[in-house]
């Protein structure tokens, strides 16, 4: 795989240490704010892995269990599970597509819906109280700098998608 050449060198293998690194330190937080999340949805019994489909769900980003797949990142066996777990509490229901059978539609009940709609209030509180103490030209700035990494991530990818890889051992002296 060809890797993006960086324009500069902020790590060298002779001193890396994790916990000095932008990813474990991205990591640890997300980490945080999807416990401190899950804790504030407590009274829901909603988990992390519920939640986030069904704020998907509500705010339009999917409609099908394909879609809703991908943009959860799972692959369809969890998102079956997942979605068999919000079915039965009574926050969503598939409907198969009447144009296309291999199409299976999902829904919010009414219950969902309601569910659903205090998530947005909940994901404000808890990333606010995480951003204590930064100004709003902080908060734009790391925004700004979360963003840059996010497309630099997106364009890694999408290289590594493009690119062939060579599956052989490099060591391989063949």
């Amino acid at each position: 795989m060809t890797k993006a050449k960086p324009q500069c060198t902020f790590y060298r293998a002779e001193s890396y240490n994790p916990e000095d690194s932008v990813g474990y330190l991205m990591r640890q937080i997300l980490n945080m704010v999807g416990h401190e999340i899950e804790r504030e949805l407590a009274h829901t019994e909603l988990t992390n892995a519920q939640w986030i489909p069904l704020f998907k769900l509500y705010s339009g980003q999917a409609s099908t269990v394909a879609e809703l797949a991908r943009c959860c990142h799972l692959d369809a066996g969890a998102m079956t599970r997942t979605l068999d777990r919000l079915e039965a509490k009574g926050l969503c229901k598939r409907v198969r597509s009447e144009t296309d059978r291999r199409v299976v539609h999902i829904e919010l009940t009414p219950a969902g819906t309601k569910a659903a709609s205090a998530i947005p209030h909940i994901l404000s509180g808890v990333q606010n109280a995480h951003l204590a103490g930064f100004n709003a030209t902080e908060f734009q700035t790391l925004r700004d700098y979360l963003r840059r990494i996010f497309n630099n991530a997106q364009s890694i990818a999408k290289l590594a998608h493009d690119t062939p890889t060579n599956r052989a051992d490099p060591h391989d002296a063949s």
